[in-house]
């Protein structure tokens, strides 16, 4: 039987797209350690700043929300100025501030080092969905997309794993600074090797044509639903990471920093995740996959209740697993429904993405700290809920078969 290939045809063709695989890769590893490195070394910066757990989740918030803020302003710019070299200083100039941060002799100081790499760090996520997509051959789009996202969860793996380690063995300040020096040689990287755009001209849009069509997109229920499931979904992924490690080494479990380290590396799960998800969605409907994951989110939330070890860990493997699944079925939605003006389309889906990370992210941690963890991981499960109403809503229902699902896995 003939079969299609799916990776461009010719030789410069295939070594193109490589290189915009690897380069996509380089940009996750270097986003997502930079911009989540904190969320492991939150009860040392509470220790060392002298701050409550919830005020120390906001090293994380400040990060995310200067993302959420860097995006709004480049969904007015983004189009004006050539995406390689967008993401290229956003990469440099983020590792430059991540080496400052153990600089800060204090707690606000910190904060704000932390929300303006956010924002820098803007430049790439505002842009790289639309590049993917205007650069990547429609066939293998959704392939693209999974391996840009699954950088983006190895970087949030390696961060936070290496991060914790470091932090045990040598403190919190080397820990960053290892991690900023990495993102730096990544960033150089990056800017060698990406190959520039062939089908982007830049062109400079009005900043009331911008609002009108962001408005446009607000208005758009179908759009404003997958928004708000990303940012619902974020929010309690982001939860659970930033709290986590307080359970852990609490007396209930009492477990040393190299072990709780280890738990990160259920990151792995959020790659197979977003790989697995690409492959599907371009077989099936997303709207459809995006239901499923959401569930599959619940069900991990629910194991987080049982208070073993082995469940936590469980747990925390399909939530990875799911949401990464839910976080690469949004995205896709978003940045192929948007026939036009698609960096203002994905521009917001990043900013409500990264609202719900800074919003969400901490206001949860009032519900741990005065109610405990199972009160907690209830209010998140209502959350989740939420956001499987409005995925719902925004799309008819599809079939999805599970016996074409296998014939995928196991072809």
């Amino acid at each position: 039987m003939k079969t299609t290939s799916l990776f461009p045809a010719g030789a410069d063709e295939r070594k193109r797209f490589r290189l915009i695989r690897l380069c996509m890769l380089l940009s996750g590893l270097s986003v997502f350690a930079q911009l989540y490195l904190f969320q492991p070394l939150l009860s040392e910066l509470c220790g060392y700043y002298q701050v409550s757990a919830v005020g120390g989740s906001l090293a994380v918030s400040s990060s995310t929300l200067g993302m959420a803020a860097g995006l709004f302003v480049l969904a007015f710019r983004a189009d004006a100025v050539s995406r390689a070299r967008l993401m290229g200083f956003s990469l440099i100039v983020s590792s430059l501030l991540t080496l400052l941060s153990p600089l800060a002799f204090s707690f606000p100081l910190l904060l704000l080092v932390n929300f303006l790499k956010g924002a820098v760090l803007a430049g790439v996520s505002a842009v790289a969905l639309a590049y993917l997509t205007e650069e990547v051959d429609a066939r293998v789009i959704g392939l693209a997309i999974s391996l840009y996202l699954s950088g983006n969860t190895l970087g949030g793996m390696a961060g936070r794993v290496s991060g914790t380690l470091l932090a045990g063995w040598a403190g919190w300040h080397t820990a960053v600074l290892v991690i900023g020096a990495v993102s730096l040689l990544l960033g150089m990287a990056f800017v060698r090797l990406l190959p520039a755009s062939r089908h982007f001209r830049p062109a400079s849009v009005p900043v009331r044509v911008k609002l009108g069509q962001m408005a446009a997109f607000l208005r758009d229920f179908r759009f404003m639903g997958v928004y708000l499931v990303a940012a619902l979904a974020m929010g309690v992924f982001v939860s659970v990471y930033n709290y986590l490690s307080f359970l852990l080494e609490s007396p209930a479990f009492g477990l040393p920093h190299y072990v709780v380290a280890g738990v990160f590396l259920m990151y792995t799960a959020g790659v197979a995740g977003s790989v697995l998800t690409g492959r599907l969605s371009d077989r099936f409907h997303p709207h459809a996959l995006l239901r499923y994951s959401l569930l599959l989110m619940a069900a991990g939330l629910f194991l987080l209740l049982v208070m073993r070890l082995e469940a936590i860990v469980l747990g925390l493997g399909i939530l990875t697993f799911a949401f990464f699944s839910t976080h690469t079925l949004a995205s896709r939605i978003v940045s192929m429904q948007a026939q036009e003006a698609r960096s203002s389309a994905t521009s917001l889906y990043w900013l409500f993405y990264y609202a719900g990370s800074s919003l969400l992210g901490s206001a949860t941690g009032s519900l741990l700290a005065g109610f405990g963890w199972d009160t907690f991981v209830l209010g998140l499960v209502l959350l989740l809920g939420l956001s499987f109403v409005v995925a719902c809503v925004v799309s008819p229902v599809h079939r999805f078969s599970l016996k074409a699902m296998k014939s995928i896995i196991h072809p």
